[in-house]
């Protein structure tokens, strides 16, 4: 199961979206409205955590290459 963040679409100018997380597998279809209130929603796309392998390469250290890290 993936965690998706969701926000509801604003029905009138100025007002605020209220964003909500929302478990589901990633074959089920993106939800198209909030599951309790029915208000449409659209789901954020958003940049990773960016996770390492514990900070070091193999030749022994981290970011001493060209990569630029």
């Amino acid at each position: 199961m993936i965690t998706y963040v969701y926000e509801t679409i604003p029905s009138n100018p100025g007002e605020e979206p209220e964003q909500f997380e929302w478990r589901q597998s990633i074959h089920e279809p993106t939800l198209e409205s909030h599951p309790e209130t029915g208000v449409p929603v659209r789901r954020i796309i958003s940049g990773g955590l960016g996770f390492s392998s514990g900070g070091k390469s193999s030749s022994g250290s981290c970011c001493q290459g060209s990569c630029g890290c």
